[in-house]
């Protein structure tokens, strides 16, 4: 939470930098990278501060990742701005032996920062917290995001016409063309081509939406009876975490095809439909199909409802 607070002033501060510096690095503002990573910190921090506080065991082990993953994201932060301050590009840069020397500090951050967090999501996926639904959002939201962070190593590879030792820039965001061509306002993704920080980003981001989908059924459920039911959240909040799962598969394999986010093909295109048909379907089925009422054993006579008749059911001990 203390590096959260840290990335909320750096934010302000590389909001200014936008305003007032019009230097510009690979066709972006030259603040752009150190304003969007400090506010992808701001949202992803707290998420896992969060889910950290519900742990009903390791919280020693936990609060030591926590600490790793902050330590970490904060040695990658120094180094972004201070190479945003020299006008210089952080990432990918072997123009010099002390830009070698950064990049290379900065990737043991990353891969510090991305087992702290696995270390996290184990203690997710074994432990016991009193709500499914809430359980189950935080571990696929982490599992998720675990992936999306993972698309940063293939960001590392080399692009056609680099060569490791020879090359000052080796690997890149985007595919089938060069970083720093046209691309959509604010994100700053290829419009041209394929870009791999759109799944990066929506992988990591898992860790905040999912939960969020939990909170939002929770408050719609007094105005439903059949969110009322944590039976039914849990079933939502599954349906969600693989509809989210498949939404990153198909925007990874977009833009591993080299395939702009905005000018889909028509197999992207029917994917994304059978993406939607799925959560659509999925969700009409989970909250119309009965959910049988707990404590009772029916015989298996209904009637035209879907509920058991009256009086063939028994109470039994659970």
């Amino acid at each position: 939470m203390l590096f959260s607070a840290v990335m909320v002033v750096t934010a302000l501060v590389s909001l200014v930098g936008l305003v007032v510096d019009d230097r510009v690095l690979a066709g972006a503002p030259i603040w752009a990278k150190p304003f969007k990573f400090s506010v992808s910190f701001v949202a992803y921090c707290p998420s896992l501060a969060w889910m950290l506080s519900l742990l009903p065991r390791g919280r020693r082990v936990g609060w030591w990742a926590g600490t790793v993953v902050a330590v970490a994201s904060l040695g990658e932060m120094v180094i972004i701005i201070g190479q945003a301050i020299r006008g210089k590009r952080s990432h990918f840069n072997y123009a010099t032996p002390f830009d070698t020397a950064l990049f290379n500090t900065m990737a043991v951050t990353v891969v510090i920062l991305w087992l702290g967090t696995l270390v996290v999501a184990v203690l997710l996926l074994r432990a016991r917290i009193a709500d499914r639904a809430s359980a189950w959002a935080m571990r696929s939201g982490i599992v998720l995001a675990l992936s999306g962070a993972a698309v940063g190593f293939l960001m590392t590879q080399p692009k056609p016409g680099q060569r490791r030792g020879t090359s000052d820039v080796v690997g890149g965001h985007s595919v089938g063309v060069p970083d720093g061509g046209p691309s959509m306002p604010l994100t700053g993704w290829s419009t041209t081509g394929g870009d791999l920080r759109i799944p990066h980003f929506v992988g990591m981001h898992a860790l905040q939406l999912l939960p969020l989908v939990v909170m939002v059924l929770a408050a719609l459920a007094p105005r439903f009876a059949r969110l009322a039911d944590d039976r039914v959240r849990l079933r939502l909040v599954l349906l969600a975490s693989g509809v989210y799962a498949a939404a990153f598969a198909l925007v990874l394999w977009q833009a591993l095809r080299g395939q702009p986010l905005i000018h889909p093909d028509g197999v992207t295109l029917g994917a994304a439909g059978a993406i939607v048909g799925i959560a659509v379907l999925g969700t009409y089925g989970v909250l119309r199909v009965p959910t049988p009422v707990r404590g009772k054993a029916t015989d298996g006579r209904v009637d035209a409802s879907g509920a058991g008749f009256a009086g063939a059911s028994k109470e039994v001990r659970l």
